[in-house]
């Protein structure tokens, strides 16, 4: 199992180098201590914030063909680190202050305040936007009138249920976006609306990707039609849901440092062992020995989904939001052994 987790370690290694250096050249060896120590804390949060992210990936990522897999754990790794821990922050920034990327970038480095002020003056944006594609990520696994297995039993078939009436994911969605204008401030409701319904559009447009690809022609072209829908289809759905975990990862990361450098470092760490974790459970078919570990990372991202909403009227620290992931999965994780071990007793 190790030797899934090398490159993990490599890249720690080097970050924490990185780290060292960067706090080196900024005040001697107490900084560099200092930034080694940040840098690890903000991996392991990343982690652990993250951990239910990493089973829905192997959930998506079982499904796939191999050569998507490797397309995700390679391109889809500099997406994640590069894409949307360094440069989706600037362009934010950059589309809020009217500055260019480049202005944003020096800003990033040589006035980290300044730079932290403008991200978290767009919070409520984000949060909204990344909180309704998570919300929907919950609300569209525990409608699946299709789904056999079911964790919260009595609840799920309700949903189930409930899930056979069209459009009631996307109904939901728009009725918590238009509750939460009732406590924002006047400026920010039109933003956060369409912020909210921007999630909206973003998911169905991921979900509905694979009819781009469709093949009317005869059946050998309508089966490979089939396998590219579903590995492109897969790919950007995945790299849109860890872009809507590390939209509130990367805010949260500047209440422990302003330093850019350090909190790229630090969340990239956290990106490669959470893709690590992905590829044990995809490669050790984790998800079919434990079975109800999927609802526990889905209710994970339910419960993310309301705590970004919530967010954006008061501040919970991200200590809160990992406990309650690991405590969803973790239930999960004991209802599958305990569930394993009844079988197994019968025979």
């Amino acid at each position: 199992m190790l030797q899934q987790f090398r490159y993990s370690f490599i890249v720690t290694i080097v970050c924490v180098l990185i780290a060292a250096w960067w706090g080196w050249r900024s005040g001697g060896p107490v900084m560099a201590a200092e930034a080694i120590l940040i840098t690890l804390v903000l991996g392991v949060l990343e982690v652990s914030l993250s951990f239910d992210n990493a089973v829905v990936n192997a959930a998506v990522l079982q499904e796939m063909d191999a050569k998507w897999q490797r397309i995700f754990l390679t391109v889809g790794i500099l997406i994640a680190v590069f894409g949307m821990r360094l440069v989706f922050p600037i362009v934010i920034v950059s589309v809020v202050t009217g500055l260019g990327w480049i202005d944003v970038s020096q800003m990033a480095l040589t006035q980290p305040d300044e730079y932290a002020r403008h991200l978290t003056a767009s919070h409520i944006q984000i949060a909204l936007f990344g909180g309704t594609f998570l919300l929907l990520v919950f609300l569209y696994f525990i409608f699946d009138a299709e789904r056999e297995v079911h964790w919260v039993d009595g609840f799920e078939r309700w949903a189930a249920k409930l899930g056979r009436q069209d459009g009631v994911a996307i109904f939901i969605a728009l009725v918590m976006i238009l509750l939460l204008q009732r406590f924002l401030p006047q400026a920010e409701r039109l933003s956060a609306v369409i912020s909210g319904i921007a999630g909206i559009i973003l998911y169905v447009m991921v979900s509905s990707v694979d009819l781009l690809f469709e093949q009317d022609n005869e059946h050998h072209q309508a089966a490979a039609g089939q396998a590219t829908r579903s590995g492109i289809a897969g790919f950007l759905y995945l790299e849109v849901l860890d872009a809507s975990f590390s939209f509130d990862g990367v805010i949260g990361a500047f209440a422990i440092t302003k330093d850019v450098i350090i909190i790229m470092v630090g969340l990239t760490i956290g990106a490669m062992f959470v893709r690590s974790l992905t590829v044990v459970m995809v490669q050790h078919g984790t998800l079919k020995q434990y079975r109800f570990l999927e609802h526990g990372a889905h209710y994970a991202i339910g419960v993310l989904a309301l705590i970004m909403f919530a967010s954006t009227t008061m501040h919970i620290p991200e200590v809160v939001t990992g406990l309650l992931g690991v405590a969803f999965i973790g239930a999960a994780l004991r209802s599958s052994v305990v569930y394993n071990r009844a079988i197994t007793s019968q025979h």
